[in-house]
């Protein structure tokens, strides 16, 4: 019982981690998170933007001052781009 719970006490917690997307960027261009981790993107522009990465997420339309949150399960360097705005693009590394 006490090696169960010195392993819990070990256990890392998950992060979360934030994106902004303000004068068409994203902000970090690109992200390092290990799995598990949740990374918000949060749109500070007066338009709406989009998260997207074929086959792996997509945030669909995000409005002005709108939050989306994805949580990184999958390990892998993810490019993703605004479906908007084709030269906004980022990348999400999860480790």
């Amino acid at each position: 019982m006490a090696v169960a719970s010195v392993a819990r006490a070990r256990a890392r917690l998950p992060v979360r981690h934030t994106v902004v997307m303000a004068a068409t960027a994203y902000a970090p261009l690109t992200l390092t998170v290990r799995r598990g981790d949740s990374v918000e993107w949060i749109n500070k522009d007066p338009f709406p933007h989009t998260v997207t990465c074929a086959g792996v997420f997509d945030s669909q339309s995000i409005a002005e001052g709108a939050r989306w949150t994805y949580r990184a399960d999958r390990r892998g360097r993810f490019a993703y781009t605004c479906t908007f705005h084709p030269n906004m693009n980022g990348t999400l590394v999860v480790t």
